[in-house]
C-alpha cells in the first residue's frame, strides 16, 4: 500500500529526515512514534503531499506520490492534529463539503454523509453547529471528512490529543473497526496503549532516521524482553554523578536511564538485583519514595531506544 524509500528533508542546514525507508501492507495498521522534533511530523508530511521531499521515494499503491500526486492522493485520507472544520457549520455542512472537495455529489454524497455520521456516532449530532460540540466530538467531524470517499491508506496524527475520555474511546473503536473492514492505517500518538492496541507494527523515528521496525514483539526482543525497575526518588536529596558512578559499576551504561525524579534500570531478571539496586542507591544518599517493576512493552523499548519519553 506504502513504500517509503531513503526519504530526506532539509530547511536550509537542517537536515530533519535522513534517509528514512519503511513498507505498510495492505489493511495493515502500522503505528509511526517518535518524540517531539525527531523528525516524524515531517515525514508524514511528505507522504501526505504537504513537503517536497528533498529526495527520496513515496509510493501509494506504486503510483509516485511526488510525480503524480493528484493520482496518488485520491487513495489517501487524512485525519490532521489540528481542527479542520468550519465552526459555525453544522457537522452535516462541514462533511458536504469535504465530501465535494472529494469529488463526491448528489445521492452518493448524502449517502456517504449518512454513513460516515453513523460511523462516528454523531448522526443525531448533525445538524448542530460545530461551535456547540466538545473537543472530542470535532475531532470526530475531522476523522468523518477524512474517511468520507472511503480511502484505502489513512492516515492519522494525533488523532485523540487533548480530549475526553468518552471521545477517545469512541475515536479508538473507530480506527479498530476501519482498520478490521480493510482500511490501511497509519496511526501517530503520544499514547503508547493506544499503539498497543492498535497496532500490528510499529516504526520508531528519532534524530531523522528511522531506528528501529517490526511487531511488538519484535521490537520487545531488542531489549532482550527485559523489565523495567522504576525508583521515583526525592531530587533534594538526589546526587546524579553520584548515582551514575554507582550504577555503572553494575550494569551497563545502556541498561541506565536517568530522568528528573526517576532512576529506571532494564534487567532481565528484576526481582533477582532490586535488592542490591536499591541499596546501592541508598548508600548515594538519595531518598527513594516508590519502587515500580514494568514488564516489557512499548514504553520500555522506547525508552531504551531513544533514552527518552515519548511525551518528552
Amino acid at each position: 500500500m506504502l513504500t517509503v524509500q531513503d526519504l530526506r528533508k532539509s530547511f536550509g542546514n537542517l537536515e530533519a529526515v535522513k534517509g528514512v525507508s519503511f513498507t505498510v501492507e495492505k489493511g495493515e495498521s502500522f503505528g509511526l512514534l517518535g518524540p517531539n522534533g525527531a523528525g516524524k511530523s515531517t515525514t508524514i508530511n511528505m507522504i501526505t503531499g504537504l513537503f517536497a521531499p528533498t529526495s527520496g521515494e513515496i509510493r501509494i499503491k506504486n503510483i509516485d506520490v511526488i510525480k503524480y500526486p493528484k493520482q496518488a492522493q485520491k487513495w489517501l485520507g487524512v485525519v490532521p492534529q489540528e481542527i479542520a472544520l468550519y465552526q459555525a457549520m453544522s457537522a452535516r455542512e462541514n462533511l458536504k463539503f469535504w465530501g465535494r472537495m472529494y469529488d463526491l455529489s448528489g445521492n452518493e454524497l448524502e449517502k456517504s454523509v449518512d454513513q460516515v455520521l453513523e460511523i462516528i456516532g454523531l448522526t443525531e449530532r448533525a445538524k448542530d453547529k460545530i461551535e456547540t460540540f466538545s473537543g472530542g466530538m470535532k475531532r470526530r467531524v475531522n476523522i468523518g471528512a477524512a474517511i468520507l470517499h472511503r480511502p484505502e491508506l489513512l492516515i492519522m496524527d494525533e488523532p485523540t490529543v487533548g480530549i475526553d475520555p468518552q471521545s477517545r474511546n469512541h475515536i479508538i473503536e473507530t480506527v479498530k473497526r476501519l482498520n478490521s473492514e480493510g482500511m490501511t492505517i497509519i496511526y501517530t500518538s503520544h499514547y503508547m496503549e493506544e499503539v498497543e492496541y492498535l497496532c500490528e507494527r510499529v516504526g520508531i523515528v528519532d534524530h531523522g532516521e528511522l531506528i528501529a521496525s517490526g511487531t511488538l514483539s519484535e521490537l520487545r526482543e531488542t531489549i532482550g524482553n527485559h523489565s523495567r525497575i522504576i525508583l521515583t526518588i526525592d531530587k533534594e536529596t538526589a546526587h546524579v554523578e553520584k548515582i551514575t558512578q554507582t550504577l555503572l559499576g553494575i550494569f551497563s551504561k545502556k541498561d541506565i536511564q536517568i530522568q528528573d525524579h526517576q532512576v529506571m534500570v532494564f534487567h532481565k531478571e528484576p526481582q533477582l538485583i532490586l535488592s542490591d539496586f536499591i541499596q546501592s542507591m541508598t548508600k548515594t544518599g538519595t531518598k527513594i519514595t516508590s519502587v515500580d517493576i514494568v514488564e516489557p512493552n512499548l514504553e520500555s523499548v522506547f525508552l531504551h531506544l531513544t533514552g527518552r519519553n515519548l511525551r518528552d
